[in-house]
């Protein structure tokens, strides 16, 4: 009787007032709430509705998360980078295909992306906001590292498409798992929209599995490590997250996500970290769809320390993770 009339007052509310879908145990007039994707503390934080709407769709978007002084400061930092002002250790400055050899000068119009700012003192500060640990503690629990950063300065396309990032799972590139305690947060650094090559995701693809890699057969040109989903036939719908600046989207690993081309004039600018609880183990990655970008990584840091350097997978992620809340357990 009393599960019955519970269903009767769920039929009365409307779908907004419903929160998180309850489970009916058919034992106990009780009900229980199952997530898996949040953490249990994870209430303290998210409504009910941005909760269960993370759990069905594996992303959440967080408006004027990041104040606009802050982000003006990393603005500032990445244009030091890009002038050579500063020397960071460990920092990977990256050219888009179409542009390396172009007009641009060495300046920030020349840089299309950096990687790996942990450990510089300035934009290593997004990594470690409160309000952005708030809520990444939602997703990986209260011992947090910072595992892989970029800031994104996707440039206007010449017409060769190539300022396109095809379909991927990012967990494609990371040998540590279990992939529901990993979350990526991604701020806009400005308006981002469809004309500027906003991020697309397929909502509730998280729940999938992780597919083949490979670098597209792009008629301009790929990006160095722009691998993509191979032969992806889900008919998934898309949704484009057009973006104030200082909004911030946070969403699971295995979520398929791309970015289309920006067709303006302008760059757009876009911070984000990669977390991992400190809880995750590395893994073998070999006989597995990602042995392909495994044997990438370890050939670049050959190249860069020498011929004698033996840089595995798992070691070019230790060398790059920091402790930003919390205890470092195994990461």
């Amino acid at each position: 009787m009393a599960q019955k009339r519970l269903e009767t007052l769920l039929g009365h509310l409307k779908p907004e007032e419903r929160g998180p879908q309850l489970t009916l145990n058919p034992t106990a007039a009780s009900t229980t709430l199952t997530y898996r994707y949040t953490t249990q503390e994870s209430a303290r934080v998210l409504t009910p509705e941005q909760r269960q709407f993370y759990e069905d769709n594996g992303f959440l978007v967080v408006r004027r998360l990041v104040p606009g002084d802050k982000l003006e400061v990393f603005h500032d930092r990445f244009k030091q980078i890009c002038r050579k002002e500063v020397d960071v250790p460990g920092l990977t400055i990256m050219k888009d295909v179409a542009i390396a050899k172009s007009e641009f000068d060495t300046n920030e119009r020349a840089v299309t992306k950096i990687q790996n700012f942990q450990h510089d003192p300035v934009l290593s500060n997004y990594c470690s906001l409160p309000d952005i640990l708030k809520y990444v503690e939602c997703f990986t629990g209260p011992d947090i590292m910072a595992m892989h950063t970029m800031l994104i300065n996707k440039p206007p396309d010449p017409g060769s498409k190539t300022s396109r990032h095809p379909l991927h799972q990012d967990l494609y590139y990371f040998p540590f798992r279990p992939a529901d305690s990993i979350v990526c947060s991604w701020t806009a650094m400005e308006r981002v929209n469809r004309q500027n090559g906003c991020l697309v995701v397929l909502p509730g693809t998280h729940k999938g599995e992780l597919w083949k890699h490979d670098y597209p057969k792009w008629e301009g040109g790929v990006n160095k490590m722009y691998h993509g989903i191979v032969d992806y036939t889900e008919g998934n719908e898309r949704v484009h997250l057009e973006m104030e600046a200082g909004d911030t989207v946070f969403f699971h690993p295995i979520l398929i996500h791309g970015s289309g081309m920006n067709r303006t004039s302008g760059f757009r600018k876009a911070i984000s970290c990669h977390y991992a609880s400190s809880h995750c183990q590395y893994v073998s990655v070999g006989g597995t769809v990602q042995e392909k970008i495994a044997k990438e990584v370890e050939d670049i840091a050959q190249k860069k320390l020498g011929p004698d350097a033996t840089i595995t997978f798992q070691d070019a992620w230790a060398i790059r993770s920091l402790c930003v809340k919390g205890n470092r357990v195994n990461l």
